[in-house]
């Protein structure tokens, strides 16, 4: 964060200086996890239901911190505030005001927010000191805290933006207006809360809403909700995709990894791409990423050369490797929606060709109404895809069998685990060299498989 004396942040956020002068400075980073608070740095303590960070304020002050910003008096120099996360939102508006050569990049989507935002983070990187932090820090925690970690050398922010539900996204743009708004797709994601996919799209779209008339929107022209989008906005527009598109992707082929390779076609440029990610759905995500680049000056050619040069930088999220004995892993269990684990199987379908394949499946959290249907319609298109053998893991996740024995003619076979120690039994049985092996689930759902597949002892 920029340098802020404890009595400008109590000004700010409303709140009052404790056991320290006006002038003590905070010179670090803001941090709500005390284990990460660093000399001069800020550390904001939220009481939860289980830890309260007010505890910890003597071992962060003994850590080199500045101050506490928290709802009490802990004895330490620091600021008592109401709210600690209106705090955090108040202090991220401020610090953008005074950061007038920042250009700030906005970024949702119903899946792929996280690995784009990644990608648009080394792509700019090129350009400009960034911004980009890995994780998915897009909740109105997140997105403050992300906020913070800009400093007057940095050039560029890029901000994820989650939602569920209306108002959520312009609650984040009030904190941080972006100059360049990404919006990559309308899915199922979140479902339960939005009640359909235009509801998603409305919200999604409020992104777009609030660009200024010079800001730049990258909107996705497959997706017809997304597009439809450049309605809602005065920013110039920018499409992305394999159709009629200003940044487009022609001749689209996959190697045996499941690693894209295309001509990136932008006006009267063309050049190869070749993408050192898995997933065909990659393609989407990387045109998205070259659109926010080229709007931020990066020449074509070096794009070009950059885009092959992306990768994985948040965990779980199609983190491909290899297990002795030639099984390939495909871990993309951070979390899960109907759209992101049908990319998944899609993903694992190419790269498994000639190859035994198996897809574990945890539970899709947040779908509503379409919980059954939404598991059913997953594991259909697993048996549609030819995966040859299907693990449903926890009770929830059940409807994804039943959508798989519905589709006629499916040979693979049809496992159900309790937990997911039973489902680490299962491939433990009969994990076989050149396998591929896909694990898909919301949220620690499936965790522990992944875990399990990357200890080399276990073969």
């Amino acid at each position: 964060m920029i340098r802020m004396t404890l009595a400008e942040i109590a000004e700010i956020t409303g709140g009052r200086v404790v056991n320290a002068g006006p002038d003590v400075a905070v010179t670090g980073e803001v941090e709500y996890d005390s284990r990460k608070v660093g000399p001069g740095g800020l550390f904001v303590a939220f009481a939860g239901e289980k830890v309260d960070g007010h505890d910890f304020a003597g071992a962060v002050i003994e850590a080199g911190a500045a101050g506490i910003l928290g709802t009490r008096d802990t004895g330490s120099p620091g600021v008592v505030v109401a709210s600690p996360l209106e705090a955090l939102a108040a202090l991220a508006r401020v610090v953008l005001s005074r950061l007038d050569k920042l250009t700030v990049v906005g970024l949702t989507g119903s899946s792929g927010k996280t690995t784009t935002k990644d990608y648009i983070g080394q792509l700019l990187s090129r350009v400009g000191p960034t911004v980009a932090p890995a994780g998915s820090l897009n909740n109105e925690l997140g997105f403050p805290y992300t906020v913070l970690q800009a400093t007057t050398e940095t050039r560029f922010l890029v901000l994820e933006m989650g939602a569920r539900g209306v108002g959520h996204i312009r609650y984040l743009t009030d904190i941080a207006q972006p100059q360049i708004g990404v919006v990559l797709n309308v899915g199922a994601a979140h479902i339960g809360e939005f009640g359909s996919v235009e509801g998603t799209a409305l919200a999604k779209g409020e992104l777009v809403e609030a660009l200024p008339a010079d800001g730049v929107a990258v909107l996705n022209a497959d997706d017809p909700l997304v597009a439809a989008m450049a309605s809602r906005t005065s920013a110039r527009v920018v499409l992305t995709g394999e159709s009629a598109a200003d940044v487009r992707a022609t001749g689209v082929i996959l190697d045996r990894s499941g690693r894209a390779s295309y001509v990136l076609h932008v006006g009267d440029r063309s050049g190869n791409v070749g993408l050192a990610v898995a997933g065909r759905h990659q393609v989407a995500n990387t045109l998205a990423a070259a659109a926010v680049a080229l709007a931020a000056g990066m020449d074509f050619d070096e794009l070009t050369t950059a885009l092959s040069h992306v990768g994985i930088v948040s965990g779980r999220r199609m983190d491909v490797f290899d297990r002795p004995g030639g099984v390939t892993v495909i871990d993309d269990s951070y979390n899960a929606n109907p759209s992101s684990t049908e990319a998944a199987l899609r993903a694992l379908a190419a790269m498994g060709e000639g190859r035994r394949t198996t897809a574990v499946l945890g539970y899709m959290a947040e779908l509503g109404e379409f919980e059954v249907s939404g598991h059913a319609e997953v594991g259909r298109l697993a048996a549609e895809l030819g995966v040859d053998r299907l693990i449903a893991v926890a009770g929830n996740a059940r409807p994804i069998l039943d959508g798989a024995a519905g589709f006629t003619g499916w040979p693979g076979t049809a496992y159900f685990a309790a937990d997911q120690a039973a489902a680490i039994e299962i491939l433990q049985q009969d994990l076989r060299a050149d396998d591929v092996v896909l694990v898909k689930g919301s949220r620690y759902r499936t965790w522990d498989v992944a875990d399990w597949l990357r200890r080399p002892e276990e073969v």
